[in-house]
């Protein structure tokens, strides 16, 4: 199991727009589809990783619990689909139906939005403000697989709670570790 940080894109990074289908609905999903929402999550996953499915069920949880408040929240996967079949979008599709994901989840096949996030690992968390400038980017919570410690989404959560709230997200934040991304040609990654 590789283990690759997140990058920590800079915090106050305008959110890059993106126009890719939602797996499920067959609708393309944009960074306007979020206007007049407190919070963006963008979440870099995948079906195959096994940080992922770690903590899959955990983001289906987010994703129910955050429903009706004023956070917008997509799921991309950018993985060469071709080499890692699990993550083609008739896959994707099976994973987000079974798992009850309320939220688009898009596949990114040119990987394009990937590379525009900086995104290196699944799962990768990038979560924006009101004026889509990024507030957090690292971890769900401590926990990794085998590691034996509970998975809450204890970071994310609070750094969402803070956004939603009008108060000021913590500075402190911790990587998100995971698979790196299934990139198509060896030079990108």
């Amino acid at each position: 199991m590789a283990r690759t940080e997140s990058t920590m894109l800079p915090l106050g990074t305008a959110a890059p727009d993106f126009h890719l289908p939602d797996v499920v609905s067959g609708r393309t999903i944009s960074l306007a589809d979020f206007q007049g929402k407190d919070a963006l999550l963008v979440m870099f996953i995948c079906r195959h990783c096994p940080f992922v499915k770690h903590v899959q069920n955990e983001l289906a949880r987010i994703g129910k619990d955050y429903a009706q408040q004023s956070a917008g929240i997509v799921a991309i996967s950018s993985n060469d689909a071709q080499a890692f079949p699990q993550d083609a979008p008739d896959s994707l599709r099976e994973m987000a139906i079974e798992l009850g994901f309320t939220f688009p989840y898009c596949f990114d096949e040119t990987q394009d939005v990937a590379r525009a996030y900086n995104a290196a690992c699944t799962p990768d968390f990038y979560l924006f403000d009101r004026d889509r400038r990024l507030v957090y980017r690292g971890q769900l919570d401590d926990s990794r697989p085998g590691n034996n410690i509970p998975v809450t989404g204890k970071d994310l959560r609070n750094a969402l709670d803070a956004v939603l709230q009008g108060r000021p997200v913590s500075e402190q934040q911790k990587p998100s570790i995971g698979c790196n991304i299934k990139w198509r040609n060896s030079s990108a990654s």
